[in-house]
């Protein structure tokens, strides 16, 4: 018997094509820069509360505006739980869901346990240390650069250090270039087929598992060879991520030795997480400076300011990075308007009700942040970039969240708060900048917000050292 015969009436909607549902209108949206306008155009036309569509080969329930997002993240492990495409589960994970389902709670809580560490081991001047190598290295003397790959190169290098200690250039390319294969493959199609995106993307993931395996093999040979595993403990805050993961322990001091092949799927995951979204956000940020001068010159004023209270050489610390609060404004409405994360995935654990509408346990439901961040009810003049918005109490509860929220709120928020904002000192210290393409060159949303050029820029340095 139906579901809508059993417990209610069904969100309304419609389910599209067989299999492909209606993906080719979500990635159409996408691909020309309006994500949004796939879920207004359904707000409108269904509900501005809820809707089901047909996305990634599931029916899909929608939930809209900051009360969706609300209710979902209030409600998880109450009603709702975390739930990934079987696409993306194929690419990011080795085992099946078999293996996996009984666990994934007790998984996302190392998971969540081992990113809290990472942000732990971030230490501002050793980051702002990485950031003056990169600036050294890749964009001083030279003219013209392409944005995003530069950047993209900061964010990786910072997280192969921090997780895996590898500080070797060759090394880290290798593993960029795979793990660029695996993000292709993420957002493409998902047709297992040979030559397809999303077939390379399992080869590349099965490599790099490969490779993280031969890492965490080395790395347990070192710890063997320590002096004696009570002065390995005491050193351990000081150490790689990977030490911390091999010697694993829960909240409760019972020590839980995960497999090998538990942490490479782990730090797969970190390193995807730890760099991708927040090269997102610093090429949007690059982008909109470029095209507004007086930010621009806002956010170097304060920059200049923390420059100026530091003695020569004195790296950045923690209390500079509370200073660069215009900055980390600019940051946020950059993340409004290009958001890394449009939305995410849940599971329905038991039967409900949304706004009169039946939801029968294990639905497929999705929260949206582009249904808020562009919303003219919650952001007047929306595609306006104004970074006043952000000043004294902020958005509405709700309505800014581009780190997810609840108990699955963005774990690594403040790491990539910190990256965002080193990065940002540097670059506006060294240089002005142009784009080199005429016209705008649009945000494309595939599903990540890039430019579609990687934003080419030309580079003019300042003319004296601030």
């Amino acid at each position: 018997m139906p579901a809508a015969a059993v417990g209610g009436k069904l969100p309304p909607g419609r389910m599209g094509w067989p299999i492909i549902g209606e993906g080719i209108e979500f990635f159409r949206a996408g691909q020309k820069g309006v994500p949004e306008k796939f879920f207004y155009d359904r707000m409108q036309k269904y509900s501005s509360e809820i809707f089901r569509t047909s996305l990634v080969g599931e029916a899909i329930t929608v939930l809209c505006g900051a009360t969706g997002n609300n209710f979902l993240f209030s409600n998880e492990r109450k009603l709702v739980t975390i739930w990934l495409p079987p696409s993306i589960k194929k690419i990011l994970h080795s085992r099946t869901d078999h293996q996996r389902c009984s666990a994934d709670e007790d998984e996302t809580k190392k998971f969540r346990q081992l990113s809290n560490q990472l942000v732990k081991l971030v230490n501002v001047g050793l980051m702002d240390t990485i950031a003056r190598r990169h600036f050294e290295s890749n964009w001083d003397n030279k003219k013209e650069v392409t944005v995003y790959p530069l950047v993209k190169n900061y964010t990786f290098s910072l997280a192969c250090w921090l997780i895996l200690s590898i500080d070797d250039q060759d090394r880290v390319n290798e593993l960029s270039k795979m793990f660029g294969t695996v993000m292709d493959g993420i957002m493409s199609i998902p047709i297992d087929l040979p030559g397809t995106k999303f077939n390379r993307a399992i080869k590349a993931s099965k490599l790099i598992r490969k490779k993280l395996l031969s890492i965490i093999k080395q790395k347990k040979i070192t710890l063997c060879s320590s002096s004696s595993s009570e002065n390995i403990k005491a050193s351990t805050h000081k150490q790689d991520l990977l030490t911390q993961m091999i010697q694993f322990t829960d909240d409760e001091n019972n020590c839980k030795f995960m497999n090998e092949m538990e942490i490479a799927e782990k730090i797969l995951g970190l390193l995807l997480g730890g760099h991708e979204p927040p090269t997102v956000v610093i090429t949007a940020i690059m982008k909109y400076l470029a095209e507004l001068p007086d930010v621009y010159n806002e956010v170097l004023r304060e920059q200049i300011e923390i420059a100026k209270s530091k003695a020569p050489g004195e790296l950045l610390n923690l209390d500079d990075i509370q200073k660069m609060r215009y900055s980390w404004n600019v940051a946020c409405e950059a993340m409004r308007l290009a958001t890394s994360s449009q939305g995410a995935f849940r599971q329905a654990i038991t039967d409900f009700t949304y706004e009169g509408y039946f939801i029968p346990k294990g639905s497929k439901l999705y929260w949206s942040g582009v249904s808020t961040h562009k919303n003219p009810e919650y952001f007047p003049d929306p595609e306006k970039f104004n970074p006043s918005r952000f000043e004294g109490n902020g958005p509405a509860p709700f309505t800014f969240v581009p780190f997810g929220g609840g108990p699955r709120m963005c774990p690594g928020k403040d790491y990539a708060r910190l990256e965002i904002l080193v990065f940002m000192h540097h670059v506006v210290r060294r240089y002005k900048w142009e784009k080199l393409l005429s016209g705008d060159e649009k945000l494309r949303f595939t599903p990540l917000p890039l430019p579609a050029k990687g934003l080419p820029v030309r580079l003019q340095s300042h003319p004296h050292q601030f």
